[in-house]
């Protein structure tokens, strides 16, 4: 007997989950290593988590909420909203839909976002934070005049 295709409504749910672990372990800081090693697993499968090729249990879900000290809701943030990864999977098949499936390439999973917002917050003088933002937003309404 042959193995059963996953739904690409799964696949797209495994691979936002495995997006969102790599997401905050890169924010905090954490290897792939580290983080197997609090789960008492080959760093191996935290790759395969990260992609989405292997399925989170709900238990091992419930390890990594507490380990990354978030609520296990984190995961599944931005998955139900309209325009969602999911959203566009499952339309993408009806013929009225003309939009094309989320592709991946969403500034908040790029790693240079998340070492800016981890430096930002390393910055511990919240005036210094505030200035920092400030200089930050004039330089981008600064690069919108000029276009």
């Amino acid at each position: 007997m042959g193995r059963k295709k996953r739904s690409v409504a799964v696949s797209v749910i495994d691979k936002h989950v495995g997006q969102k672990i790599r997401q905050r372990r890169n924010l905090l800081g954490l290897t792939q290593g580290d983080l197997a090693d609090h789960l008492d697993i080959r760093y191996q499968q935290i790759q395969k988590y990260e992609r989405g090729q292997n399925r989170v249990s709900a238990g091992t879900l419930f390890q990594l909420s507490k380990i990354l000290q978030i609520p296990i809701k984190y995961f599944f943030d931005g998955l139900d909203s309209p325009g969602s990864a999911l959203d566009e999977t499952i339309l993408a098949g009806l013929a009225e839909n003309d939009q094309v499936p989320f592709s991946g390439d969403d500034p908040l999973y790029k790693k240079e976002t998340i070492n800016l917002v981890r430096a930002y917050y390393n910055i511990p003088d919240e005036k210094q934070r505030k200035r920092v933002y400030e200089l930050i937003k004039s330089l981008g309404e600064e690069n919108d005049k000029e276009e």
